[in-house]
């Protein structure tokens, strides 16, 4: 799908580390450090942040992709040695923020990944409501041989997607996940071929735009918080949000669309 996208004007395009264009309900976020294999820096990590708070009322979902042939390697480790603890706790901390403003911010997001996602990468990759992989993808998080532990979200996010026995076993012996097998371990929803990502990623990103907004927001909000509650817990939490959606002018005009015929029904997805 080709939709065509423009730069964005102001804060946004004031962000030198990710280049940020829109096209009509959808952002494109792309991370822009290509000769530093889209490697996250402290800058990166708060441009990031604020391109996800910043996003103009129009859009309705978003598109994140890396430059060059990776999308991204992780951290950008010359940043690391010299921090103390309370620095490092910090450090960690702006990550989470800036994770938080993915997942738990205003719109759903699609990462469209190739090439590597490691490390810090795959902790983004995982803030991310959508999954597309690209036969070039691989994932890996080195951590455990570089004397390190994830610090930007994975210990929370990965192991919801692909389990804890996967997580484990990536750290403790460097195992690398091609995009098949990660697909398959649920670290992504969609594998295509090389060079096709990004126009999977606009078609799902802009099907999701023409979502009723509470609806998406219920599944980003809602979602995730009722898996981690018990199960007599979380139903009530449903019900409470099936009364709000439902009640939402928007789902009401869906619901009489559909009974009117005016809207099709399910088919099998191509």
């Amino acid at each position: 799908m080709s939709l065509n996208f423009t730069p964005a004007t102001g804060a946004l395009a004031a962000l030198d580390l990710l280049r940020v264009e829109i096209a009509g309900a959808v952002a494109h976020i792309r991370l822009n450090r290509p000769a530093k294999r889209n490697a996250v820096n402290d800058t990166l990590i708060a441009q990031l942040h604020s391109a996800f708070v910043s996003l103009p009322e129009a859009v309705k979902a978003a598109v994140l992709t890396g430059e060059g042939d990776h999308f991204c390697a992780g951290l950008d480790l010359s940043e690391l040695s010299e921090r103390s603890v309370a620095e490092g706790v910090l450090h960690s901390r702006t990550w989470h923020a800036a994770m938080d403003a993915i997942q738990f911010g205003r719109v759903p997001v699609v990462a469209v990944l190739h090439g590597a996602v490691v490390g810090g990468g795959l902790e983004l990759a995982s803030s991310c409501h959508i999954r597309v992989a690209e036969e070039s993808a691989y994932y890996g998080l080195p951590e455990g041989q570089r004397g390190i532990f994830v610090g930007g979200g994975g210990s929370a996010r990965v192991p919801r997607l692909a389990g804890v026995q996967t997580m484990t076993d990536m750290m403790l012996t460097g195992r690398v996940l091609d995009a098949h097998e990660g697909e398959r371990r649920g670290l992504s929803q969609y594998v295509v071929a090389n060079g096709a990502g990004f126009a999977k990623g606009c078609e799902l990103a802009a099907k999701i735009a023409g979502n009723a907004p509470l609806s998406n927001f219920a599944v980003m909000q809602a979602l995730p918080r009722i898996a981690d509650l018990s199960q007599p817990d979380g139903l009530f939490v449903e019900s409470l949000m099936a009364a709000i959606a439902q009640g939402d002018d928007a789902a009401k005009e869906r619901v009489r669309a559909f009974l009117e015929k005016r809207a099709g029904k399910v088919g099998k997805a191509s």
